[in-house]
């Protein structure tokens, strides 16, 4: 199942500001992941697609639509990013919101380079 942290830099934080901190957590240092550059579909791309029409209703989450559509759960940041609206809170109740299939299709377009 691809993840929003394939093809990306893991960086090594082992600065000493930070030493109280890993020694009070048992650790010598943290694996972090640089922030990934996210593209928005060109029309081009969304021709390919078929995007699925939602109407944000109370209780919908993320999490529960991409488990509906995707059969994965995590896979919820395609969604958030597709629509451009990173958190629930971004969506209003009645919006219609629009679910990139297949989801094996929209993340290449996502992650693509430059």
């Amino acid at each position: 199942m691809p993840s929003r942290y394939d093809n990306r830099f893991a960086g090594v934080n082992n600065l000493k500001k930070y030493k109280p901190l890993f020694e009070k957590r048992g650790i010598r240092f943290l694996r972090q992941f640089k922030s990934p550059n996210m593209h928005t579909p060109t029309d081009r791309e969304l021709a390919t697609l078929n995007v699925q029409q939602h109407t944000w209703a109370i209780g919908d989450r993320y999490w529960k639509l991409a488990a509906t559509y995707y059969h994965d759960p995590t896979l919820w940041w395609v969604i958030a990013w597709f629509n451009q609206k990173p958190t629930e809170s971004h969506v209003k109740l009645g919006q219609v919101i629009g679910i990139p299939l297949p989801y094996d299709r929209i993340i290449p377009i996502l992650m693509r380079e430059g």
